[in-house]
């Protein structure tokens, strides 16, 4: 009977995905993808975005191409686990946004056998780890870095430049005030 138990138990069929890199890079597009796909199969999936994140719609999570789907802005990573109920496929997106509690929130929701996938920034405007990805990435089972394409020479971008001199960590914007760069064209402009 025990056995039995555990065979047919979801706790530990579940894992979480991290969808990592720069500004311009794919990161929703790629969560919203995922999700969608969840959603063709019959899954039962709930996304979650930051109530701060309010660029291009108050509640829907929208990529920068404009492709969009129906989310629930939530306060703190806390409300997730209230929310999620029996929700099979969880998609968190600007992760970088929310408290560090959002790593203890998606290894509870994984423990309890539900696909777990968190899409954010890796590093700030500075080159930092930014808010709790660092830690989403040591314990997340598969992890996507996406890069977008440097807008001074052509090469790989994973670095977010901001560009005007604001110094407040979280500054909402799109292609006025950040581009992405490489690595080389980003320490240039920082001299």
């Amino acid at each position: 009977m025990f056995l039995e138990n555990k065979v047919n138990n979801k706790e530990g069929k579940g894992w979480i995905e991290l969808i990592a890199g720069s500004m311009f890079s794919g990161k929703t597009e790629e969560l919203i993808r995922r999700m969608r796909r969840a959603e063709y199969a019959g899954q039962n999936v709930e996304i979650f975005k930051p109530t701060t994140d309010i660029r291009y719609h108050e509640e829907n999570v929208v990529s920068h191409d404009r492709r969009e789907i129906r989310s629930t802005p939530v306060e703190s990573s806390n409300n997730i686990l209230l929310l999620t109920g029996d929700t099979e496929v969880i998609g968190i997106d600007e992760a970088q946004f929310f408290d560090d509690g959002l790593v203890n929130v998606c290894n509870t929701l994984a423990t309890q056998g539900k696909r777990v996938i968190v899409a954010g920034l890796d590093m700030d405007f500075k080159g930092k780890p930014f808010g709790p990805m660092p830690a989403l990435m040591a314990i997340a089972e598969y992890i996507t870095k996406v890069h977008a394409i440097c807008m001074r020479c052509g090469n790989l971008a994973h670095y977010s430049y901001r560009k005007n001199k604001s110094d407040e960590l979280v500054l909402l914007g799109e292609v006025n005030e950040y581009e992405p760069l490489c690595r080389k064209c980003y320490t240039a402009a920082n001299k």
